[in-house]
């Protein structure tokens, strides 16, 4: 029997991590302040249009096949994940007093992966 964290096909927050991650550096970098809210990532991913496209596949491929659901996961667990994953930013806290249906936002801090400096 599959544990809550890992469903009979798999771990499908896995899968959407693994499907959108290509998408999360290039955003990073393109983010022109050195601290933004996970709100403020994924309309920044949304602005640009393949990017806004995964995201919008990402929504169809999850397996309860719930719009609603599948957002709060993808903004509430996928993004922050790939955000930590990324390597490029850290996390710096909670972005009280930002809005989010889908997820609580956090603050991320961009280090000097993500904004060109060496990282002796």
């Amino acid at each position: 029997m599959p544990t809550p964290s890992h469903h009979s096909i798999g771990d499908p927050i896995e899968e959407v991590i693994e499907y959108m991650r290509p998408y999360i550096a290039p955003i990073i970098v393109r983010i022109n302040v050195d601290e933004f809210t996970t709100s403020e990532f994924i309309q920044a991913l949304n602005m640009d249009p393949e990017s806004s496209a995964v995201y919008e596949e990402a929504i169809e491929r999850w397996h309860e096949n719930n719009a609603e659901a599948a957002k709060l996961v993808i903004h509430g667990q996928v993004i922050p994940q790939l955000l930590r994953r990324s390597g490029m930013v850290e996390w710096s806290g909670y972005a009280y007093g930002h809005e989010d249906p889908y997820g609580v936002p956090a603050w991320w801090k961009k280090n000097d992966t993500a904004t060109g400096q060496s990282v002796d």
